[in-house]
């Protein structure tokens, strides 16, 4: 990790690299989007829904045209009847998934389930 401060005093974060990072993988569905296209390489549309399996086909829609905006993801139409679309990973969506894989490294450490969380009794 380089010295450089992520978000120098005086620059609003949406300016930073930090910023940057965390709008293109911000969406509640982006990052298990990615993380799926990495394991499965090429799925189609349906797939990909059936695969996530919570989420509306508008918001996967979105969320693919968006990641695909970015650069992150590949769109590839077949011409042919019936339409025939796959999606993958490019280069750049592919070097975000170390990143992701230690976020997830993170979580298995830190992860608390609810029903072993400490509390603490309020008493008066």
């Amino acid at each position: 990790m380089s010295d450089e401060i992520c978000i120098p005093s005086g620059i609003q974060q949406k300016d930073t690299s930090f910023g940057y990072t965390l709008s293109i993988i911000s969406g509640k569905y982006k990052m298990t989007i990615l993380y799926y296209l990495s394991e499965n390489k090429i799925v189609r549309f349906n797939e990909l829904q059936r695969g996530i399996g919570t989420i509306p086909f508008k918001t996967l829609s979105v969320m693919l045209k968006e990641l695909e905006a970015d650069c992150l993801v590949r769109r590839e139409e077949f011409p042919q009847i019936p339409p025939k679309v796959e999606y993958s990973l490019t280069e750049k969506g592919q070097s975000l998934i170390p990143v992701l894989d230690m976020m997830c490294t993170w979580g298995e450490k830190n992860f608390v389930p609810a029903a072993q969380e400490i509390t603490i009794p309020f008493t008066i």
